[in-house]
């Protein structure tokens, strides 16, 4: 019989004993007490899945050496004669050899490797694994690793770092590992690059070699790109000098206002207080008034039929009607001073939105208190930038490209000195890295101290892990450079590194934490005269 050809059967056991007993709970044991299940099926049943004795649905098959299949009462009721036969074939049957579906070596097993979904005859599932299955590990012959059969020549093409490649961009190097290609690459004669004065203007494009043929041969062309650079910068800084003192009028004019605006709240605020004692003291003037009323119309009542007395009463109620005149105009005075009140009340609520927006402005003046006492005066900055997500988010959307940190000094009568930087980049970096650049700023003490500017610069930005390897760079000022000569502004153009740290390794290290990023600037002060 032909075990390779795997059929599924019609029903699954558990629907047979369902049809079996319909009162049995599914899941529950239904076997015949003698042969197989005699239940009718909507589809036919295969031969196979029939007792070659009673020829109905097997019953815990039992299956011959010779490859018949038997319910398990049937094959007892068969070994239990003295010389039992197969009834299919006419072959002995010995009691030992019949087995269960377990032991069948022409059942169809999958591979234990879960990527291979191959059916093999359990015979044959040893050399399988061992010999052909598509997913057993061999050993690449270049770099030796475990690699399955089926990848190996994905990985000697693309992955194997041991495999001999060639420069794509045909340069003299002519053979190297895949694992020294990177390398290579960033040296490569004829690779692609640009001019490094890129920012500044300049675009020429060309192979390593030729960015160093040009910029030997261009200093002059890289000097003039320079220069318009920095004019550019200086207009720029001018302009935005102009507008602080604008801001700077615009707010002490508001501070003025404000302070006349105080000084009409409480003027307002007294005619208030006036305006309620006079309120009060016309309502108890209302309240007397109606009491007399009252009094009268008693006194009345006995007079209406006294004819006599009729002229008495006549004129007691003029008088009366006169007296209600009185208070009714009373009361007109009264309701005016109430439409006063709520004028009033609408003047002191716009004088508190006033003074709300005075209390803003103070917290702000106090802000830049607070970042004036926070200088320090050997050198060193500490500069902590707090919501870095959000700050760099404002960068890349164009609305706050660059933060200036608070100054610092290299003394009491020294260097007044800040650091910028550009969360998103600026110049060849931007997009890719955090810029960050050293400004000297016009201090008090200029004329005392020695120009240009000469001290070194450390830039650093802090690991806040365990390790602390923190990045850093540092630099010796050119006294050529308009960056470190005698301020003329309130600062001078900013130099640093615009490349300083790139953004995957900012955010993917331990450098940011809590949402936040500490740099560190150092101005080396130990041969630094006294002024």
């Amino acid at each position: 019989m032909d075990m390779s050809k795997k059929t599924e059967p019609p029903v699954s056991v558990e629907m047979v004993q369902q049809r079996a007993n319909p009162d049995h709970a599914p899941g529950s044991i239904y076997v015949p007490e003698q042969g197989g299940y005699k239940e009718k099926f909507v589809n036919t049943v295969e031969d196979k899945y029939k007792c070659e004795k009673c020829h109905l649905i097997l019953c815990n098959p039992k299956q011959t050496e010779c490859g018949h299949r038997f319910c398990e009462t049937c094959i007892n009721a068969l070994l239990s004669s003295s010389s039992p036969k197969c009834t299919a074939c006419q072959e002995n049957i010995v009691k030992d050899k019949t087995h269960l579906r377990n032991d069948c070596q022409f059942e169809e097993l999958s591979c234990h490797r879960a990527d291979c979904k191959e059916k093999i005859l359990r015979k044959d599932l040893p050399d399988h694994v061992e010999k052909t299955c598509k997913y057993r590990e061999t050993t690449c012959k270049y770099c030796k690793s475990q690699v399955p059969m089926i990848t190996l020549q994905k990985h000697e093409d693309t992955d194997c770092p041991s495999v001999a490649v060639s420069c794509p961009h045909k340069c003299s190097v002519t053979s190297l590992l895949r694992r020294e290609l990177n390398a290579h690459l960033s040296e490569c004669i004829n690779a692609p690059s640009t001019c490094s004065f890129k920012r500044y203007g300049c675009t020429f494009q060309g192979t390593n070699q030729q960015i160093k043929a040009h910029e030997a041969s261009s200093a002059v062309q890289h000097v003039n790109l320079l220069k318009e650079w920095s004019n550019s910068l200086e207009n720029k800084v001018a302009m935005l000098q102009n507008e602080s003192l604008e801001k700077n009028k615009s707010i002490q004019t508001l501070h003025n206002q404000i302070c006349s605006f105080e000084i009409e709240i409480e003027r307002q605020k007294e005619m208030l207080r006036n305006n309620e004692s006079k309120i009060l003291h016309l309502q108890r003037v209302i309240d007397n008034q109606a009491e007399k009323l009252k009094e009268l119309d008693k006194e009345i009542r006995p007079f209406r039929q006294n004819w006599e007395e009729a002229d008495i009463m006549k004129s007691s109620v003029e008088s009366l009607q006169n007296r209600v005149s009185e208070l009714e105009s009373v009361d007109k005075t009264a309701g005016q001073g109430a439409r006063n009140t709520a004028v009033l009340e609408t003047q002191l609520s716009r004088h508190d939105q006033m003074l709300s927006v005075h209390d803003i402005r103070l917290a702000d003046m106090d802000l830049r208190f607070q970042v004036l006492e926070t200088a320090s005066y050997n050198g060193v900055l500490i500069w902590k930038i707090r919501d870095y997500k959000r700050r760099k988010q404002e960068a890349v959307m164009g609305k706050t490209l660059s933060l200036y940190s608070q100054p610092f000094y290299t003394g009491y009568f020294g260097y007044k000195m800040c650091a910028r930087v550009y969360l998103n980049g600026d110049g060849m970096g931007k997009g890719t890295h955090l810029s960050l650049f050293f400004v000297i700023m016009r201090g008090e003490y200029d004329a005392l101290l020695p120009w240009p500017f000469k001290q070194k610069v450390t830039l650093m930005l802090m690991d806040q892990g365990p390790s602390r390897r923190h990045l850093g760079d540092a630099f010796k000022p050119d006294p050529n450079s308009s960056s470190f000569k005698k301020p003329t502004g309130e600062m001078n153009i900013a130099s640093g590194c615009p490349v300083f740290v790139a953004q995957t390794v900012l955010e993917n290290g331990t450098y940011i934490k809590d949402d936040t990023i500490f740099i560190k600037v150092i101005v080396d002060t130990s041969d630094l005269p006294d002024p």
